[in-house]
């Protein structure tokens, strides 16, 4: 694509993003359009976004649960950035969340990192993990500005990565004595995703590219390959990727989870019309 093109895609998609509506995908009215026109467009929206006082704090990635590709008809993980006003952190593992502005919003459970350090895209978990300050329970609430949540790869990473909001509960800092119980339950633990009293979902850790820290690490590999696309950095806060399905949401819903044998305390989130 043309830098024509893409700027006229990133007008469609912040006029969709500003003014809470839907639009057809672009896959389906941009001739050329793929993943790495896609990304193209995000960083053009990035650019726009900073000159306007947004403020980067981290990144979002998605689709790492392969076991939901088939149904959102994606072959691949995407990443894109979250900003200071989209991030929120819980008081005491409880938070209150508007949905004001978001378009078919879902719910997604997910392990979050704050980095301390670079991330190495090529080093062993543990290594991977010593550039981690803490590690939280995250409610990423997901949002799709293409009807019924049709849309290719291409397509969703393009629109700032379906990313709406990220809550995150208490964390649970890394250090020397207990980063090897944690690299070894990431894999293994268990959450469970509650709607009021009743169970919705669950997942198991695996569900994320086999590990959530093997997220992280293929974030840091992917954007070594991408030009333009800045490595991590100390003091950015990535969510990894939903454990379970994505949910649909609205106004005075709670919902809750439980990370199981996993080291972090769960998170609380009631979801409301306006703050």
């Amino acid at each position: 694509m043309d830098l024509a093109a893409i700027h006229a895609v990133a007008d469609q998609l912040i006029t969709a993003y500003d003014t809470a509506t839907t639009l057809a995908p672009i896959s389906t009215t941009t001739r050329g359009f793929d993943v790495a026109a896609a990304y193209d467009v995000l960083r053009e929206i990035e650019a726009r976004r900073l000159a306007q006082g947004w403020r980067a704090v981290g990144r979002k990635i998605g689709f790492t649960n392969r076991t939901i590709w088939s149904r959102y008809g994606v072959d691949r993980p995407m990443w894109a950035r979250m900003w200071a006003h989209t991030v929120h952190y819980a008081a005491e593992s409880r938070a209150q969340l508007s949905l004001a502005g978001l378009v078919q919003p879902r719910i997604e459970p997910e392990v979050v990192f704050k980095l301390s350090a670079p991330v190495p895209g090529d080093a062993d978990l543990r290594a991977v993990l010593a550039a981690v300050e803490w590690i939280a329970a995250g409610f990423e609430i997901v949002q799709s500005h293409f009807p019924e949540w049709k849309f290719t790869a291409a397509d969703c990473t393009a629109a700032f990565g379906l990313h709406g909001a990220l809550a995150i509960g208490t964390p649970t800092r890394l250090t020397d004595a207990n980063r090897d119980a944690i690299v070894a339950a990431l894999p293994e633990f268990r959450v469970t995703l509650r709607k009021g009293d009743a169970v919705v979902d669950t997942g198991v850790g695996s569900n994320v590219l086999d590990s959530p820290v093997l997220a992280l690490a293929h974030l840091a590999s992917l954007l070594s390959t991408q030009s333009g696309s800045p490595p991590l950095a100390a003091g950015e806060v990535i969510t990894t990727g939903t454990l379970t399905d994505a949910w649909p949401v609205a106004s005075d819903e709670t919902w809750s989870s439980d990370y199981g044998a996993l080291s972090v305390a769960g998170l609380t989130l009631t979801l409301v019309d306006e703050i």
